[in-house]
């Protein structure tokens, strides 16, 4: 049971997820999928491996990875429905996470995540069109991760041979297992809220074209500290699997008297691995995800384009070979119901790559 506890929490710390913070383009914080590492990491964090003798037990439980995600905003939608979009407004959004990680136990670990944002845009301002950038460093998350339980049924042992350093380590293959993991963490304001101030300034000039993206859409930070919840499940039936997990965000009272409202975020589907041995595993997942945020509220007021509920469809590919782990994603809206007037996704794309030492 020991060794199970051990391998979960490296599938947990290495494995990545292609920023599974799903479809708030604000927050982006990176929680990795648990079931996507070699069957032979296990024998990284057994007792008698030589890997933990020559290199010590605090390297093994240290990982770093980089997740990307990039959205594009190019439809126009005022309730829920798509209108015409005269001046071809747009945003490109692009956050990089880069995160380091460190396992205390076999059921505790502690993450930092820290993202860079890339923003360009272009939209209607009275009669004229404003075209810019924003970039710089995003909100800072600190994230802990804690095991609740690991199963594992059915399979059979076998002796690892062929290894001089250690010819009779016995690994293991379940035929099934299941697992579930908590998160909490928070996030500080370390992200430029500068942006936010245009809400000061927006006004509407008659006859002319309305914009969809604005302050709030470009900042980089929320200005606040925010309390992030969630957990994940999964399950797996020998190449069969299914993995879910959600996310809840509380925000606090942000910057220039622009509050954000809470967050809820999800995602799940079904998959199957089509190589899974105890070198290289190499998985499909047909995976759902979406989003629920209430609207906004400036100066105390409801800010009524900010609200959204989404849900998107898309592949996502596992790979995974040694101590490396990599996703790939692409995601389509299938809905998305909007308040008032907004610019909203056409398509999401994520990308990661994870290293345990």
């Amino acid at each position: 049971m020991q060794k199970s506890f051990r391998y979960l929490l490296l599938l947990v710390a290495v494995a990545s997820s292609a920023d599974r913070a799903h479809a708030c383009d604000l927050c982006g914080c990176f929680t990795p999928q648990m079931e996507s590492m070699p069957q032979s990491e296990l024998s990284a964090f057994g007792q008698t491996a030589p890997i933990a003798a020559e290199r010590g037990p605090w390297l093994d439980r240290v990982y770093v990875a980089i997740a990307e995600q990039f959205t594009h905003f190019g439809t126009v939608q005022v309730d829920g429905r798509e209108v015409p979009n005269p001046t071809g407004q747009y945003e490109d959004s692009s956050i990089t996470q880069f995160v380091a990680g460190y396992s205390f136990n076999s059921r505790f670990s502690l993450q930092i995540n820290l993202p860079f944002i890339y923003r360009s845009f272009e939209r209607p301002e009275g009669f004229a069109i404003d075209r810019g950038t924003e970039s710089g460093v995003g909100d800072i998350s600190l994230l802990g991760k804690f095991v609740l339980f690991h199963q594992e049924t059915g399979g059979s042992a076998s002796l690892k041979v062929d290894d001089p350093k250690n010819p009779h380590f016995e690994t293991h293959d379940p035929d099934f297992s299941a697992s579930a993991l908590l998160i909490g963490g928070v996030k500080f304001p370390t992200g430029g809220a500068s942006r936010i101030k245009e809400e000061f300034n927006e006004m509407e000039v008659p006859g002319a074209p309305v914009s969809g993206i604005h302050g709030h859409d470009l900042t980089l930070g929320t200005g606040s500290y925010d309390g992030i919840i969630g957990g994940q499940t999964s399950l797996r039936y020998k190449s069969f699997f299914f993995q879910a997990d959600g996310q809840f965000t509380l925000r606090g009272d942000g910057a220039h008297q622009y509050h954000f409202a809470n967050d809820l975020s999800w995602s799940g589907g079904p998959g199957y691995y089509f190589v899974r041995n105890h070198q290289t595993i190499v998985g499909l997942q047909f995976a759902c995800s979406g989003e629920h945020k209430d609207v906004d509220r400036f100066r105390g007021q409801a800010a009524e384009d900010t609200g959204i509920t989404s849900v998107f469809l898309g592949p996502r590919l596992i790979v995974s070979s040694g101590k490396i782990s990599a996703e790939l994603a692409a995601e389509l809206p299938v809905s998305i119901d909007n308040t008032a007037l907004q610019v909203v996704p056409d398509y999401r794309l994520r990308a990661s790559f994870a290293i345990r030492f």
